[in-house]
Formats: structure tokens, C-alpha cells, sequence
């Protein structure tokens, strides 16, 4: 599974930051082994300005034979909109892969 980690001019990309959302997204999805790629968009909605439910993340999973997958989740910290997109994209994941176990 390759993971791409984009950002806007508003957020702040170092290499830890890449390094830290890499591996947590690798963590909680590593058991899907359909996905061979994952692009995640993190934003500040807000630019410079203080605010609260102001970043973004935007999931999107590509999975083998299939069209991919977008969620997003807002939330205050960079942190809880990717937890909160994971556990979104995991939800429908389950229900798309669980569907096609079925058959």
C-alpha cells in the first residue's frame, strides 16, 4: 500500500508530520489488502485564523478492480479529522469488501 500525504499552504507538512499520519494510517488499515493506495489531503480550513472544527482531512482509497473511495471529516485538530476520517473509510470499507465476501 503506498501512502501520499498532502497538505495546503496553510498547513504545515514537515517530515514528522508525514512520518507520524503515514504510520497511523498504515496502522489502521494495513489489514485491508485490497487497497494498494492511499491519498490523504489534510487542510486548514481557516488559513491563520483561530477556530474550531477548522481542519480537514480528506481520505481517499484505491482499491484493486474497483473505483476509489473519498471520506472527509472536520474536526479541531489535524489528529482527530484523519482518526475520524480512518474510522470512516474503515466503516465503508468493511461494507463494500464484507458485501463482496458475501458472494
Amino acid at each position: 500500500m503506498t501512502i501520499q500525504i498532502n497538505t495546503d499552504k496553510n498547513t504545515d507538512g514537515n517530515e514528522r508530520f508525514t512520518e507520524y499520519f503515514t504510520s497511523l494510517i498504515e496502522d489502521e488499515l494495513g489489514r485491508f489488502d485490497k487497497i494498494t493506495r492511499i491519498e490523504a489531503h489534510l487542510s486548514d480550513e481557516d488559513g491563520s485564523k483561530e477556530g474550531q472544527g477548522d481542519k480537514r482531512c480528506l481520505l481517499e482509497a484505491r482499491l484493486e478492480g474497483r473505483q476509489p473511495i473519498a471520506v472527509t471529516n472536520i474536526a479541531n485538530t489535524h489528529e482527530q479529522a484523519v482518526s475520524g476520517a480512518i474510522d470512516k473509510l474503515k466503516s465503508s470499507l468493511d461494507t463494500i469488501l464484507g458485501r463482496e465476501r458475501n458472494y
